[in-house]
Formats: structure tokens, C-alpha cells, sequence
């Protein structure tokens, strides 16, 4: 394959073969992608004008800001496509394009990955030794955990996206995919060997292995605190502050395992299409109503900002 073949770019398939859906999906993901925005920013104005910030509030900050950069690095690419007519050969997207989405989109996952983890550390302090938790959790702490997180996924993603783009590709060029994903990349690359997949495997191993285990460990402490709990009501109590965060982890942890931590010949196009669709719009969607509306000094917040009526009408609706 010559350079000018490698560097030419790609063309997205997007939804072009499911021409009947195409106007569903594309008012679907809409209402959703700016539900997602309206949800996300209000939290984010919300705690901006709160008067005080514990570091619960700072981590939600952060997850929110993260939901928005998913949303906006694959929404608005994926809803200009579905609006316009389907070519049968896919969408042209430039070469540094494609790199440049799937670098920001592993960035803000990895960055997700880690942020849980140290969600989960605040949760182990909080219930484990909740009278050093003012002392050692501090918003200067969860300042740097926030750059750390963002400036490690930062670094993994490069190297991957560095990793991928290397490799020889197809001269069809054709994604079966809606945006620049790492498995669609490494589907259409001309090589077999098991060795192109090693960098996905070792970005698995940094950003889901690891933090995984952090949060195994710290929920374990977590589970055997609460179970020396001898009143029924406080042990109920220390689980609910645990339940919001737990399910978030569940969906971003359970989407991505299902995604990239296997090998590359059980790629199914449209079948992992439905799932991307699941973690790269529902979740961003679902993250705030799960999480962020169910804590008590967010709602707090929020009810500040938009007035106490106004607030609890939206807070309460069924």
C-alpha cells in the first residue's frame, strides 16, 4: 500500500444500510443528544453557582464535563449525516479527522474509567474512616485526582490512536461504523496478526483493568464496614450513598468490556453499532438523571438556580 493510500481517509457507513430507519433514528438521537446538553450543562451551571463545593460535587462536575464531550464529539458528526441523503459508499471523513475523533473519544472513556475509580475512593473514605475524610479528601486533592484522570487517559489515548493509525489499512476504506471507533479501525486493517491488536489490549489493561480493581477493592472495605453496622437503618443509608455511583459504574464499565476487551475476529458490525449507540447516547443521557438529580446537594443546587417551585416541579415530575 503506497503513503498516498494510507493517509487519503476514510468513508463512514454510518446508517446507510438501514435506509427505513434512518428518519427514527436520526429524531431519536436529536431529542436525546440535546436532552443530554440541557441535562449536563444545567448540572454544571448548577454547581458553578453553588456556594460551596465538597468533593462529591467537584467529581460530579468533572463526570458531567465528560458527558458533554462524549456528546459532542460523536453527536453532531452522526446527526449530519442521518439528516442528509445515505450514499451507498459511506460519508468521506478525513484521515486526521478520524484519528483526531477516536483519540478524543478514548480520552474522555479512559478519563470516565479513572474518575469512577476515585469516586470510589471517596466513597471508602466517607463510609470506612469518615472522621479523616474532611482532613484527606480535599477539594485540592480531588483538583489534582481530576488532572491525573484527565492527563492519564490523555496519554493512553495517544499512544493508541499513534498505534492504530500506523497500521496498513484497506484500500475500500470503508468504516462499517457511525464514527472513528478502535475496533472499526482495526477491522478494516489489512494485517492478521494477533500483534495489532496489543495496544487495544494494553489501553483495556490501563483503563479498565486497573481502575476496575481499585473500585472492587474499595467497595469490598466498603461492603465489610457497612456489615459491622449494627442498625438495619444505617447500614440501608450507607448503601443508598453507594448505589447512584455503582450503576454508573456497571453500564460504562460493562459497555466498554463488552466493546474492546475482545479479540478482533468477534466483530460484528451492526450488532456493535446497537451498542455503541447505547454507550455513546443513552448513557451520557441516563448519567445525570441516575447520579447527579439523585444527590442531594446537586438537587440543592440546582433548586438555587432555578427557584425552589420551578425546581421541585422538575426535580419531583414523575
Amino acid at each position: 500500500m503506497d503513503g498516498k493510500n494510507q493517509t487519503a481517509g476514510f468513508l463512514l457507513q454510518g446508517f446507510s444500510d438501514l435506509p427505513r430507519f434512518r428518519p427514527l433514528i436520526f429524531v431519536l438521537l436529536l431529542v436525546g443528544h440535546l436532552a443530554t446538553l440541557t441535562g449536563n450543562l444545567s448540572i454544571l451551571v448548577a454547581l458553578a453557582l453553588a456556594p460551596r463545593r465538597p468533593p462529591m460535587l467537584l467529581f460530579l462536575g468533572q463526570l458531567s464535563a465528560i458527558e458533554l464531550g462524549y456528546a459532542l464529539v460523536v453527536g453532531p458528526r452522526l446527526l449530519a449525516d442521518l439528516a442528509g441523503p445515505a450514499p451507498p459508499a459511506g460519508r468521506p471523513i478525513s484521515f486526521l479527522g478520524c484519528a483526531a475523533q477516536m483519540q478524543m473519544f478514548v480520552a474522555l472513556g479512559g478519563a470516565e474509567c479513572f474518575l469512577l475509580a476515585a469516586m470510589a475512593f471517596d466513597r471508602y473514605m466517607a463510609i470506612c474512616l469518615p472522621l479523616r475524610y474532611p482532613a484527606v479528601v480535599t477539594p485540592a486533592l480531588c483538583a489534582r485526582l481530576a488532572v491525573g484522570c484527565g492527563l492519564g487517559a490523555l496519554a493512553v489515548s495517544l499512544g493508541l490512536t499513534v498505534a492504530v493509525v500506523r497500521l496498513p489499512f484497506c484500500r475500500s476504506r470503508l468504516l462499517p461504523h457511525f464514527f472513528c471507533d478502535v475496533t472499526a479501525l482495526l477491522h478494516v486493517a489489512c494485517t492478521q496478526s494477533r500483534a495489532d491488536e496489543l495496544p487495544l489490549l494494553a489501553a483495556s489493561v490501563l483503563l479498565l483493568l486497573l481502575p476496575s480493581l481499585l473500585i472492587l477493592a474499595s467497595y469490598g472495605a466498603v461492603l465489610a464496614a457497612v456489615l459491622r453496622v449494627p442498625a438495619a437503618a444505617g447500614r440501608r443509608k450507607a448503601f443508598s450513598t453507594c448505589t447512584s455511583h455503582l450503576t454508573v459504574t456497571v453500564l460504562h464499565y460493562g459497555c466498554a468490556a463488552f466493546t474492546y476487551v475482545r479479540p478482533k475476529a468477534s466483530y460484528r458490525p451492526r450488532r456493535d453499532k446497537v451498542v455503541a449507540l447505547v454507550y455513546t447516547n443513552l448513557t451520557p443521557l441516563l448519567y445525570p438523571l441516575i447520579y447527579s438529580l439523585r444527590n442531594r446537594e446537586v438537587t440543592g443546587a440546582i433548586r438555587k438556580v432555578l427557584g425552589p417551585r420551578r425546581a421541585g416541579q422538575t426535580l419531583n415530575r414523575p
